[in-house]
């Protein structure tokens, strides 16, 4: 087990630009899950399934159980498990040689379905268990917009570099990498995220949290917009 998690460590994907949580938490335990699916044999399609069957069940409890305390703690546990998966199947690929295409289709969509499913299923919870005033349903609302709209600009961003890679054969920087700038911005972490689903038993409390990280992440997105958008005028003006 040990030198199949050597392996993995020279195959590392960049940390670079990534949130504390995924970068010191969710890559390490993705890891460890990584070297145990290789050694029993899975395939990184098969670990993309279990990330899945983890998250949607979470989800699923939200909109589905009363919010109780160990409701909270269940739906938190199956977050941040899936969210491991979700790190491990892509270290597998790279492990046993590379990933397909197909992989990575599937692995985005899983993906794509998850961060806006577990919004929605927040508003259908808050809606059928709880007393709270109907504005609070625009939090869930939002946040189904913000998160799509980031997940796709990051997916386009990634995109579009690679196509200047290949044209140019110049590799695109990233942003930065330091340990500060992954503290600052946590509350995009998508495994904070799940992380707060412990609260999810008192609404009363979990709301206004929920309502915070949920302003970092737009405030974030306006802001990243308008970074991005530089970054590929800037790409407009290299070498074609």
């Amino acid at each position: 087990m040990r030198d199949v998690v050597a392996a993995l460590s020279a195959a590392q994907k960049t940390s670079k630009g990534a949130p504390a949580y995924s970068r010191f938490v969710n890559r390490p335990a993705g890891r460890v899950l990584a070297a145990i699916a290789y050694r029993a044999g899975a395939t990184p399609n098969g670990v993309t399934a279990v990330s899945a069957l983890f998250s949607f069940t979470g989800i699923a409890l939200l909109a589905l159980v009363r919010p109780t305390w160990w409701s909270g703690v269940l739906v938190a546990v199956c977050l941040v498990v899936g969210y491991a998966f979700d790190a491990a199947d892509g270290q597998l690929a790279r492990l046993r040689g590379g990933g397909s295409a197909a992989g990575e289709w599937l692995d985005h969509m899983v993906d794509a379905l998850k961060i806006s499913t577990l919004h929605l299923a927040v508003l259908v919870g808050l809606f059928r268990f709880t007393e709270l005033a109907d504005a609070w349903m625009l939090v869930p609302i939002g946040f189904a917009v913000v998160a799509a709209v980031m997940f796709f600009g990051m997916m386009l961003n990634d995109s579009l570099r690679r196509q200047f890679t290949a044209r140019t054969g110049i590799a695109v920087e990233r942003g930065g990498t330091s340990g500060l700038r992954s503290l600052l911005v946590i509350p995009t972490d998508y495994g904070l995220l799940c992380v707060i689903f412990v609260l999810w038993g008192a609404p009363s409390v979990f709301f206004p949290v929920y309502a915070v990280v949920f302003a970092c992440n737009a405030g974030f997105l306006a802001l990243a917009a308008v970074k991005w958008f530089r970054d590929m005028g800037a790409l407009d003006k290299g070498p074609r």
